[in-house]
């Protein structure tokens, strides 16, 4: 072992007479190690919030959506038209619109959406999320669990709903019930089959949109724009990440403000890493000056300093990414964290580690806690070891 290294690891050893020395390095290391630990923590959650939205969002609606100004009125032609490009794995016509449910003395708005049920599998993952019955045929209606719970509703049950178009009443019998996870769905989106909503929604032989699933949701835009190449002009495409933006750009913003916010824990943990070192540099004046004396150079003295705060840094990040990983771990496995699910649209809080993002804190934090020896450290080197040792 380096002799400066071994310097280094007796500064921060405590002694009786550098005992409040040793404290205050002991605060420096905790610091460190609870600014680390926050920052994974959060950016876990954040991570596993966006996540967990992106895929409960793309299980019941569609990769891109193919629209057309007054509907459209061939949907098999323009499937069969673009089947055949690259990363698309299904296509589905569907009809959406507002609507009024009813039972008994209750009324809720949602959204009602009528599709085929023999193509919808293909691009959305409605069938998988059912907890009760089938997908609907006609004169049939799926609702969520949280519709359910509220109008006290079970399958074979009778609902009506009023169309806002003509403010007519249809009659529905309830054959599936689903559970997607999001409570926006769940309370707010209905199924029936695309000829119930052709009727309801008064659209004669027209469709609403086509529905496209990708292999890869992330692929979305580049098969947008092969589709807006085979189609021509007059058709409006959007993906799922247009639909959601505001959504999506305002969760990236939170994490962006939230990792800035935590950065600056860790950079208050690295002033106290200063502060720590200034006053090692002042109590061992008489040792710096010793060890010059003895030919040790200004770039030894220096590395001596350096290597407490490296010291501090490491520690305290290693205790702090392996607190992260623990914390994380709990609250994914034991789920002891619940949120209200008409606010966060989920009942827990997700978490989803990222070793780029912990190995990103990881260095940042031992970075800043290098930086933050840069000065103390050329305090001590540029020592003059003969003013040092004058009044010893």
């Amino acid at each position: 072992m380096r002799f400066e290294i071994k310097v280094a690891l007796r500064y921060l050893r405590s002694r009786h007479k550098s005992r409040f020395i040793s404290i205050v390095t002991f605060i420096s290391v905790l610091g460190v190690a609870i600014g680390v630990m926050t920052l994974i923590v959060v950016l876990a959650v954040m991570t596993g919030f966006d996540n967990d939205l992106r895929q409960k969002i793309v299980g019941v609606n569609p990769h891109i959506y193919i629209q057309r100004p007054g509907g459209i009125t061939n949907p098999e032609d323009i499937i069969n038209r673009i089947k055949d490009i690259g990363h698309i794995k299904g296509a589905s016509p569907f009809i959406e619109g507002q609507a009024m449910l009813t039972k008994r003395n209750q009324a809720i708005g949602v959204l009602l959406r009528g599709i085929d049920k023999r193509l919808e599998p293909q691009v959305s993952n409605i069938k998988d999320y059912l907890v009760q019955g089938s997908l609907p045929k006609d004169n049939n209606i799926v609702i969520g669990s949280q519709l359910a719970q509220v109008l006290n509703l079970n399958l074979k049950d009778r609902i009506t709903a009023i169309s806002p178009v003509n403010r007519k009443e249809f009659e529905f019998e309830v054959c599936g019930i689903f559970n997607s996870g999001m409570y926006e769905y769940d309370l707010n989106l209905v199924y029936i089959s695309i000829s119930d909503a052709k009727e309801f929604f008064e659209t004669d032989n027209r469709i609403g949109a086509i529905g496209i699933r990708c292999d890869n949701l992330f692929l979305a835009q580049r098969t947008k724009e092969a589709i807006i190449r085979r189609l021509g002009f007059g058709y409006w495409v959007r993906t799922w990440m247009e639909v959601n933006r505001n959504l999506f750009s305002s969760l990236k913003l939170e994490k962006t403000a939230m990792f800035i916010i935590l950065v600056l824990i860790v950079l208050v943990a690295c002033f106290n890493i200063i502060s720590t070192l200034i006053m090692t540099v002042m109590e061992k004046t008489k040792d710096i000056g010793i060890l010059k004396s003895l030919g040790a150079t200004r770039s030894s003295i220096a590395s001596v300093f350096t290597y407490c705060g490296l010291i501090i840094g490491i520690v305290g990040t290693s205790i702090g990414v392996s607190l992260g990983f623990l914390l994380c771990y709990l609250l994914k496995t034991y789920k002891f964290i619940r949120l209200p699910e008409d606010i966060y649209y989920i009942g827990t809080l997700p978490v989803q580690m990222q070793w780029s993002d912990s190995l990103i804190i990881a260095l940042s934090a031992v970075i800043i806690s290098y930086l933050a020896t840069l000065y103390p450290a050329y305090q001590a080197a540029r020592l003059n070891p003969v003013e040092t040792l004058r009044y010893e």
